[in-house]
């Protein structure tokens, strides 16, 4: 049992036990471009067991024994990996993943919202059930499992550790067009124990199919501090929404009043694909420990946004990994991961 009167969302860089991922197979919507987008799972598999644990769910043993033999070609630090084989539609475990609280005696809560394939674009069946396949499969020791049965992606919510969560409405708007946004505030801060939530009205990104997510958007960082995606591109038509959102951003108050700092991230030129935009955001980092692993799109501006991240992030290593084919389904890095707070698995 966890004391639900300390239930807590930690915050990304807080000390983690493991980052999960799935692995991409001919059955996911990566089958038309599996070997290329592996080459991007190798990278951050490789840069992740660096610094900590990775586990990895498999469809079956010859998904696994593959992505096995790839892993252990590249160098991978294989006695950091543990392999789970569960069924699953795709790829994206930010959102299909646990959202995963933690009380004052470091006991954990799995938080198990519903997940619908982002509003029901693409099937979700099998996604919607994988914390109950990683919990079935003792993945998590003793953590409760809590399911909520309200539409929620872990990519639509950033958590600053300390009770205030910051979204979107264009994406919740999306999954509960039947709901005011203080109903839905209202669930937000029971759901995940907060404090408060804090709502973005402005940005987007072409070539995304979340609706706005958060991560793709805007990050909570250490020290009070907010790192975004900006655009200085005024002829770009993302300009005037991500100007819009960043005055948004200006406006908000920490919960004791003060403005957050601001981190604005590099405009990446734009990235077409058989005539589509794909949507190379470089907010969608992962933070692991000591480190943050940042997308890297084979762009100019890779290089400066992982300035900015260290300097929103200091002490830790910012470590590129490639990630123009991820894109490719429209999301990234941060899309693909979801990160185990320490003392967890």
């Amino acid at each position: 049992m966890t004391d639900d009167s300390t239930l807590r969302l930690p915050a990304e860089w807080e000390p983690q036990a493991a980052v999960l991922i799935a692995w991409p197979h001919a059955g996911t919507d990566w089958a038309e471009r599996l070997a290329e987008v592996e080459t991007t799972y190798v990278a951050l598999a490789a840069a992740v067991t660096r610094f900590q644990p990775l586990i990895v769910v498999a469809a079956d043993a010859a998904v696994r024994g593959h992505a096995e033999a790839l892993l252990r070609e590249a160098g991978a630090d294989l006695a950091r990996i543990r392999f789970v084989e569960l069924p699953y539609d795709d790829t994206w475990l930010r959102d299909s993943g646990p959202i995963t609280l933690k009380d004052a005696a470091g006991r954990f809560q799995l938080t198990d919202f519903r997940f619908t394939g982002w509003g029901g674009k693409f099937g979700a069946e099998q996604d919607d059930a994988l914390v109950t396949g990683l919990v079935e499969a003792g993945v998590f020791g003793t953590a409760a499992h809590k399911r909520i049965d309200w539409a929620l992606e872990g990519g639509g919510i950033e958590s600053d550790g300390e009770g205030t969560i910051l979204t979107t409405w264009k994406c919740l708007a999306q999954r509960h067009p039947e709901q005011s946004r203080e109903a839905m505030t209202a669930i937000l801060r029971e759901g995940l124990h907060a404090g408060r939530v804090l709502w973005l009205d402005h940005g987007y990104l072409e070539g995304d199919d979340t609706d706005a997510h958060i991560d793709t958007l805007a990050r909570f960082a250490p020290g009070d501090a907010i790192v975004f995606q900006a655009c200085d591109d005024a002829g770009d038509t993302h300009h005037a929404e991500l100007q819009a959102m960043a005055a948004e951003l200006a406006a908000l108050r920490t919960a004791d009043g003060r403005p957050y700092a601001l981190h604005p991230l590099p405009w990446a030129r734009p990235v077409i694909d058989e005539g589509r935009r794909l949507a190379a955001s470089y907010a969608n980092y992962l933070i692991v420990n000591g480190a943050v692993l940042l997308p890297a799109y084979g762009d100019a501006a890779d290089d400066e946004a992982a300035r900015v991240i260290a300097a929103a992030h200091p002490g830790r290593e910012v470590v590129q990994v490639p990630c123009r084919p991820l894109i490719w389904q429209n999301g990234s890095l941060h899309c693909i991961t979801m990160q185990l707070p320490a003392g967890l698995a």
